[in-house]
């Protein structure tokens, strides 16, 4: 197969790279540009830990295909940290205990700053909703909607 050339935008940076027609974003964020914090769970968009934004909407990059990002502002969990610093999202998740094995975690932080890009005054049914598309098999999400609500109300300034 031919090789395509992309010129994309990841986490603010523009990228080119080359990949085949058939990888998928996951894959070429991860085996291309070694952007690792992108997990695969599933590989048929069930489980959200391969959750990226492009162009601000949250999609899971195993459904993406790699050529699909040219001209594209792609968006990883790479990109959520601020300035070498964990996002509040981040250090919410930690505070709350949010995580246990790690597979997961990534596309929920991606997911979560997608939501409150979105919607930055979710109640707790519009953050449970909107984070529907991602499973985790060994927290459970109660401590996650925790770190969701105590980081929407921080970035609103209400602690």
């Amino acid at each position: 197969m031919t090789m395509k050339h992309v010129n994309t935008s990841v986490n603010g940076e523009a990228v080119e790279f080359l990949c085949e027609p058939h990888e998928t974003l996951l894959d070429v964020l991860r085996n291309r540009l070694s952007l690792t914090g992108t997990k695969e769970g599933c590989g048929s968009g069930d489980c959200g830990a391969c959750s990226v934004t492009v162009n601000g909407r949250l999609v899971c990059s195993c459904l993406v295909l790699g050529v699909e990002a040219d001209g594209k502002e792609i968006a990883t969990i790479e990109g959520v940290e601020d300035h070498g610093h964990l996002n509040v999202i981040q250090e919410k998740f930690l505070e709350h205990a949010a995580l246990q094995c790690g597979i997961c975690t990534p596309g929920f932080i991606v997911a979560t700053r997608a939501l409150l890009a979105e919607n930055p005054d979710p109640t707790e049914e519009e953050a449970r909703y909107f984070l529907a598309g991602n499973l985790c098999r060994c927290t459970g999400y109660d401590k996650i909607i925790r770190a969701v609500m105590d980081a929407a109300e921080t970035i609103r300034g209400g602690a």
